[in-house]
């Protein structure tokens, strides 16, 4: 959709297209801050930025999905009953489809390997109790019925639900263990991630370094709380960044795509039994190549 301005003042951006649209201000913000919103060919732009007649505006709203297909997508089951299942998520894999994405997510996989997904969390997540990063891999647990989803779901809240991750970072930490209370929350300067804010939301995480190889030390994390991006931006807040890390370290390292962060392991109580019961996944090829590179460095 594109737009010339010609209203005879200056007016706010957002404001411009939601008296252009049939959109709600909430949501224009979303596409802006998501770039799908250009102003004479560049997105360099915000909600408060200002136009004027003459500008030319384009709108290019992502498609909009309701349901998600299945699609055959490799994935390895460490775990499955009729209530549950459990996956190792494989880096590069994201959890659920959204805008940009819609077809090649653990959800669609899902959709063709499994027979039945808990729907409480509608037709894009179905069986989605939790999530993982995109460029994170490891443990994540799915409910196949709504009963189940309710129960991991309380666990995850009452914080009964025990994740452990392991994760190489920059540097060496001062302290080889510790606890990280820091609220996380939408970064002021970038909407897209995630910064540590005083008006955030509680987060936990503790920390044990266990090996320090080259300029990096391999650390065991436990999170006690599940915000977005947490542990990567809890080790940022220490200073040593997870090692890979494109949004918030130094980048892709050791020819890794994205961070070195792998979810080790989880512990739940099973939804229909109640028996407490521990999966775990181990490092991926591609991290326990790295971490042998690094050792033979210091040989």
């Amino acid at each position: 959709m594109k737009y010339l301005v010609d209203k005879g003042e200056k007016l706010r951006l957002d404001v411009y297209l939601a008296d252009e649209t049939e959109y709600t201000r909430s949501y224009i913000k979303q596409l802006i801050d998501g770039g799908y919103a250009l102003v004479n060919g560049s997105d360099k732009i915000k909600c408060g930025s200002i136009v004027k007649d003459g500008d030319e505006i384009e709108l290019n709203p992502p498609e909009v999905i309701t349901t998600a297909e299945p699609k055959d997508i490799p994935i390895e089951l460490i775990y499955e009953d009729d209530d549950i299942a459990v996956v190792n998520k494989q880096q590069g894999l994201t959890v659920h489809p959204a805008p940009g994405n819609y077809d090649n997510t653990l959800v669609n996989a899902l959709l063709f390997r499994l027979k039945n997904l808990s729907a409480i969390n509608g037709a894009l997540r179905p069986g989605i109790v939790h999530r993982l990063d995109k460029n994170t891999s490891g443990v994540i647990i799915i409910a196949k019925n709504d009963k189940a989803h309710l129960s991991l779901s309380r666990q995850i809240a009452d914080r009964a639900v025990t994740k452990i991750y392991l994760g190489l970072i920059d540097g060496h930490l001062k302290e080889k263990s510790g606890r990280i209370n820091a609220p996380i929350g939408r970064s002021p300067r970038d909407r897209k991630l995630m910064a540590i804010v005083p008006e955030g939301r509680t987060a936990i995480t503790d920390y044990e370094v266990i090996e320090s190889i080259g300029a990096h030390d391999l650390v065991k994390f436990n999170i006690l709380t599940g915000r977005t991006h947490q542990i990567r931006i809890h080790a940022k807040s220490l200073g040593h960044p997870i090692t890979g890390d494109e949004e918030y370290g130094s980048g892709a390292k050791y020819g890794s795509k994205g961070q070195l962060l792998h979810a080790y392991s989880l512990t739940v109580k099973h939804p229909k039994t109640e028996e407490e019961m521990t999966f775990t996944a181990p490092l991926p090829e591609r991290f326990e190549k790295i971490l042998k590179l690094l050792r033979e460095k210091e040989r």
